[in-house]
């Protein structure tokens, strides 16, 4: 297991996560019907009610209500009949009324959970005997409660020029763009049960799996869509009573939200061990530098004066309407993940990628509707490779690759029956996504297709033997490794056309002997 910092050995990090999505797959905005779009020039898409102009009354988005629903009950929430809006008071320029419409103390989502499965580096993150039982690998399974999703309506965007990172000083100046003022936005909070950087950013990659699959955003954390804040405190290990927490504000990655956590919890271990003071305070976590500062003291919710909406009645959710949404759910991803397990033998780190990104698992379904096992396994093999570190270099999505599935069903059928090595099968990749021929053809037109041909491989082996006492000897004296040079030299005297796992086991064959 890997070895905690020494500050860290004798305390535990109790982690919550706020996460924000927008519901950007929606035409209108919550209350209004401006467009529900940031694209527009600045504060092209406002109107009164999202400025807050007086005597303008707000009309609730029934498909956002819509959305949420269906988000709850896929994080196993209960849907809460009656609920309403509240009004959360305070003054600041990205709210024009001084007031954000959202929900209070009952929310549309409450009690919900999802579960976190660990494993690799990020399980030593978190020692043993600190609440979960682990595998013989080190792997585990945790819970994480979530305590609401609730909505409400986004503020405009502030851009500050000039200053420094981070702080809003005398030199700065500041712009406003309300298009984003009234966009739907929903709010999950989790309860405290995460203990390690690893577990925050495994929740919110599978939280944003989920709402992906539900199309209800497109959950772009580069661009604003999807943001986290992460409040942390520490604790003795052992003990059950929280201690002071602070709030890292606005994460809008997932290294960032991982880096920043593990910055902030060392830096409350090292003021704790030098008997020092936690203040409840919001602070911002600056990449290019590596550590957090303060923003501001923490507000309570007293501060923000809630009350009933005047303007917007309650809610009163039927049994039909939860119904509907609930059957608008399609297969999340992890009972998609473990179908893809079951019924293709893929293996679960390629399941699970693929299975997480919906135009990602009906580009594979579509490439082996009909296919076998082995083909499957192929199929996925190139996707997770060749296919996603192309789309990266091209910083494209996979719905706007010329690349069809049919093109990669047809390398991975070279791949599987060995007609193609893997390193031509990267190569003949590169070729079909330049080109868009199919690959059987450019392999042809290369003359690529390599030799499986036993009875015409076996006298290059002879031959390599022949010439590599040397070689032969060092494995018979048990350096097994030596079979890569070997193999290497029935490629070179192939002229790079033998197949290599048959060269592998040809040479295996005849050394054991």
């Amino acid at each position: 297991m890997r070895e905690l910092p020494d500050v860290l050995k004798d305390w535990e990090a109790v982690i919550g996560l706020e996460v924000h999505c927008e519901l950007t797959t929606l035409e209108t905005k919550m209350f209004c019907g401006c467009p529900n779009t940031h694209d527009a020039e600045p504060n092209a898409n406002v109107c009164p009610v999202c400025l807050g102009m007086p005597g303008a009354l707000p009309v609730p988005n029934k498909a956002a209500i819509e959305s949420i629903v269906r988000a709850g009950l896929a994080c196993n929430c209960e849907i809460q009949k009656h609920s309403m809006f509240y009004r959360k008071h305070y003054f600041y320029p990205d709210m024009a009324k001084n007031f954000q419409t959202t929900q209070g103390p009952v929310a549309f989502c409450m009690y919900g959970h999802l579960d976190l499965d660990v494993a690799g580096e990020g399980a030593a993150e978190r020692p043993d005997g600190t609440g979960v039982d682990k595998a013989a690998d080190g792997s585990y399974t945790t819970p994480v409660r979530i305590l609401r999703i609730h909505m409400e309506e986004d503020a405009a965007k502030m851009n500050h020029l000039g200053g420094e990172e981070g702080r809003i000083t005398s030199a700065t100046e500041s712009l406003i763009d309300y298009n984003r003022c009234g966009t739907p936005l929903t709010e999950l909070v989790t309860e405290p049960d995460l203990r390690t950087p690893e577990e925050a950013r495994l929740f919110m990659e599978k939280l944003r799996r989920i709402y992906l699959t539900l199309g209800i955003s497109d959950c772009s954390m580069e661009h604003g869509s999807m943001r986290c804040d992460g409040n942390v405190s520490l604790r003795r290990r052992g003990e059950t009573r929280l201690g002071t927490k602070t709030e890292l504000k606005n994460i809008n990655s997932f290294k960032s939200l991982h880096d920043g956590l593990a910055y902030e919890i060392c830096r409350q271990a090292e003021v704790l061990e030098e008997g020092g003071v936690i203040y409840q305070e919001t602070r911002h976590w600056e990449p290019s530098r590596r550590r957090t500062v303060v923003m501001r003291v923490k507000e309570t919710a007293d501060d923000y004066r809630l009350f009933p909406d005047p303007d917007l009645a309650p809610y009163d959710l039927t049994d039909e309407f939860i119904a509907h949404c609930a059957a608008e759910i399609p297969e999340l991803p992890d009972a998609k993940r473990d179908r893809y397990m079951a019924d293709f033998g893929l293996k679960r780190a390629d399941a699970e990628q693929i299975a997480g990104d919906p135009d990602c698992a009906a580009f594979f379904e579509e490439a082996v509707a009909g296919e076998t096992t082995k083909g499957a396994a192929t199929v996925a093999n190139v996707i997770v490779n060749d296919l996603t570190g192309y789309l990266n270099a091209a910083g494209i999505a996979i719905s706007e690759t010329s690349i069809t599935p049919a093109q990669v069903k047809s390398l991975a059928d070279l791949l599987a029956s060995d007609a193609i090595s893997s390193n031509q099968g990267r190569e003949v990749f590169g070729l079909m996504a330049e080109s868009g021929d199919d690959p059987a053809a450019i392999v042809d037109a290369r003359g690529m297709r390599q030799v499986s041909d036993t009875g015409a491989l076996e006298p290059i082996v002879d031959a390599v033997l022949a010439r590599c006492g040397e070689q032969v000897e060092q494995y018979r004296g048990g350096n097994k490794r030596v079979v890569g040079f070997l193999v290497g030299q029935c490629m070179k005297d192939s002229k790079g056309k033998g197949n290599p796992k048959l060269f592998n086991q040809l040479l295996t064959a005849k050394l054991e002997a």
